[in-house]
């Protein structure tokens, strides 16, 4: 179901991407790229964990329709890696399809899914819920959402809490170029015991019964062909781990 979800997500990016604008199927707005990134871990979560820096490759995409909104991304993270064992080190892919359809005014029903496969591991994270979107006349807007979570990964599977959060953007200019101030904020609560606590009651993979995930960024619109961009990445009890983890992604995108 869920990888269905993000099927749909991608092919509905490429095909808005390539809509003829007289189509009566051609969305309002719509954007697309390639991108090469490098994850650099901080030395405290390299410590804690065993994370180690990584590159990988993606594709990213999103469109508006009247009344639904879509943003989705498919990445290959250690793209010169084989498809091992080690989750952390070794080839693996990741996807994200995000989906907005108005209710009411600015009253979204919210679907996201994320999941990732690697030769040792796999997660599936569903969300279902509401959504709503603030929008401005000055570049800003701020969409909060709640959801109910089913998990499905290597070691659990079945309905996992709930998630709440939010995207917020800000779109100014300074220097003669334009610059996005931009963050995804997730937390989940309530998690289900058998997910975080393994038979003796001792803590596993993410360790509580909720979790901090998110990033925020500043990107750079050098022309209309590149941006450059600059993430702050944190999670807390999550990604398999219980301490608080971060590090610096640095991007390059190619503009379509």
């Amino acid at each position: 179901m869920y990888r269905f979800f993000l099927l749909f997500c991608l092919g509905s990016s490429l095909l808005a991407a390539q809509s003829d604008t007289n189509s009566s199927l051609s969305p309002n707005y719509w954007f697309a790229n390639v991108n090469v990134n490098y994850f650099d871990w901080n030395n405290q979560a390299e410590a804690d964990t065993n994370k180690g820096d990584y590159s990988y490759f993606g594709v990213e995409g999103g469109a508006g329709w009247q009344g639904v909104d879509l943003y989705t991304f498919l990445n290959i993270e250690n793209p010169t890696h084989e498809y091992k064992e080690d989750s952390q080190r070794d080839l693996r892919f990741s996807a994200f399809g995000d989906l907005d359809v108005s209710l009411y005014k600015n009253f979204k029903l919210h679907f996201q899914d994320f999941a990732l496969n690697s030769g040792s591991y796999y997660v599936n994270d569903f969300i279902i819920g509401f959504a709503y979107k603030l929008d401005t006349d000055f570049g800003l807007w701020f969409r909060p959402f709640l959801g109910v979570h089913h998990t499905y990964d290597s070691y659990y599977k079945g309905l996992n809490g709930y998630m709440t959060g939010w995207l917020f953007n800000y779109d100014f200019s300074m220097f003669s170029y334009k610059f996005t101030l931009f963050q995804w904020n997730e937390i989940e609560f309530g998690r289900h015991k058998e997910f975080y606590l393994n038979s003796s009651g001792e803590s596993v993979g993410d360790g509580e019964s909720w979790g901090l995930n998110g990033a925020i960024s500043l990107w750079m619109h050098i022309n209309k062909i590149f941006t450059v961009g600059l993430q702050y990445r944190y999670a807390n009890n999550k990604l398999g781990y219980q301490d608080y983890q971060a590090g610096t992604i640095y991007t390059i995108k190619y503009n379509f």
